[in-house]
């Protein structure tokens, strides 16, 4: 599917739901959603999406949605998708029908991972989608395991002895890899053409699969409504956030910054990093991280520089 057709088609998700403005995950969810024309079953954590798309009596989804506790969604919707295999089993079903969760990292890469790795190691035939804004923004911007280093939070605030959270983030991607799952990927809203490709790529596989996918919060990370696709492209251009997936086990590169654009310009229009404006012995800290990481996803994919 070209952008041309995705822009025709209907969308799953309908306009008129109370995200914010300026918010990634309605971008996210339309994309993903796209990637097949076959019946399709969500669940969803709770969370903003959830919270947003659903107050009572109104929803914003045109498919059949199963709202999950904050920690449940991957076992709500491998349970959905046991109960249908059974039915076709049965021969009461004919269609195929598949079958997608969605969840915030607050909910994926905390106190959702059980519930995840669970549905990866039994082999349940879905796509689990993380939209990472890097914080539980649905009850207050308080840090979660993706927030990144630097970054002010509820719970891990800025003062003048411990600038923001101390630690790295989880990565959540290779914690995946290691269930051995047939198809996971690190995908940006800040390019959707790359998304959509990946969501039909995980829609097309047997087997449990898996997106994390960059989305910039307006709301809590404080910048304009309009620098939503600004800051998903500065993420990738810096390698703040790297374009891969992995097939079958296999790493590869789907995009490779052409710029040498560092985290400092990243950061730049966030309140959530303005008080990093002049910690330059911070600034180097993270910059040298990313800078190592990149070099180690590099040999994954078997590139270089």
């Amino acid at each position: 599917m070209n952008i041309k057709e995705l822009a025709e088609q209907e969308s799953k998700l309908a306009p008129g739901h109370r995200m914010c403005a300026g918010c990634a995950a309605p971008i996210i969810v339309r994309t993903v959603l796209a990637g097949t024309k076959d019946p399709i079953v969500a669940a969803n954590a709770t969370g903003c999406l959830e919270v947003a798309t659903t107050i009572y009596p109104d929803s914003a989804w045109r498919i059949p949605w199963m709202h999950s506790a904050f920690e449940n969604a991957a076992a709500t919707c491998a349970g959905i998708e046991s109960a249908y295999r059974a039915l076709k089993k049965r021969g009461k079903m004919k269609q195929d029908v598949k079958f997608v969760a969605f969840g915030g990292d607050g909910g994926t890469y905390d106190i959702g991972l059980q519930s995840l790795s669970g549905a990866l190691e039994r082999g349940h035939d879905f796509l689990y989608v993380c939209y990472d804004n890097g914080a539980y923004m649905n009850t207050g911007g308080q840090r979660s395991s993706a927030t990144p280093c630097g970054a002010a939070a509820t719970t891990a605030p800025a003062g003048k002895v411990i600038k923001g959270k101390q630690e790295w983030p989880k990565d959540l991607l290779s914690i995946v890899d290691a269930h051995e799952v047939p198809y996971a990927a690190k995908a940006s809203v800040g390019n959707i053409p790359d998304l959509l490709n990946k969501a039909q790529k995980a829609f097309e596989t047997k087997g449990p699969t898996f997106l994390v996918v960059f989305s910039p919060c307006t709301t809590l990370w404080g910048f304009p409504t309009s620098k939503t696709t600004w800051f998903a492209k500065m993420a990738v251009e810096t390698k703040l956030w790297p374009l891969v997936e992995i097939l079958d086990g296999e790493w590869k590169l789907t995009y490779k910054p052409g710029s040498t654009q560092t985290f400092k310009e990243f950061m730049k229009g966030q309140r959530r990093f303005k008080h990093l404006a002049n910690e330059d012995e911070i600034l180097d800290k993270i910059q040298n991280r990313i800078d190592f990481e990149w070099e180690k996803l590099l040999k994954k994919c078997g590139e270089s520089e």
